[in-house]
């Protein structure tokens, strides 16, 4: 039981980083929005993460998650690291897209799950003492729950797409 509240927080914790940047997106509109790639392009021709990346998305993750985390139960530090490592994840998500000639905020079922909830759970692995099979789980949970919620926040009219 112990560990299924676990996961529901850490869930929880996953969803407020994945969220964030959305949130403010739509609070702010186009302001402070700079691409976290600065708008380089790789031989390609291809940008190397594209414009839906902004340093604002990374800092409104890791603010909001290191605000959550004491409400969950976690130590600020867990949650500033969560919120910056959920958002290397995506950051490697864009990365590989791009390589796969996805667009920016193209739908890649599983890229664009995994590293941004599994490689948070492997940086708070030894600081919660997190089982691998409760992360298999966590991640597992993420990667089905996500694209219900992304459709229910595009109806709520928080989201520009349903994905």
């Amino acid at each position: 039981m112990d560990d299924l509240w676990l996961g529901i927080r850490l869930l929880l914790l996953l969803g407020v980083a994945n969220s964030a940047p959305i949130a403010t997106k739509r609070l702010l509109g186009p302001r402070w929005s700079w691409p976290l790639d600065g708008g380089l392009r790789l031989p390609d021709g291809r940008p190397l993460l594209g414009s839906s990346k902004t340093v604002r998305g990374v800092v409104a993750a890791v603010a909001a998650c290191t605000l959550c985390a004491p409400v969950l139960g976690f130590p600020i530090a867990a949650g500033a690291l969560t919120g910056a490592v959920a958002m290397a994840g995506d950051a490697l998500s864009s990365f590989v897209k791009r390589r796969l000639a996805i667009e920016p905020s193209g739908k890649a079922f599983g890229i664009d799950q995994i590293p941004e909830s599994l490689l948070p759970l492997l940086a708070l692995q030894s600081m919660l003492n997190l089982p691998l099979l409760l992360i298999a789980a966590i991640t597992a949970a993420f990667v089905l729950l996500e694209i219900p919620v992304a459709r229910l926040s595009y109806r709520l009219g928080l989201r520009d797409r349903p994905y």
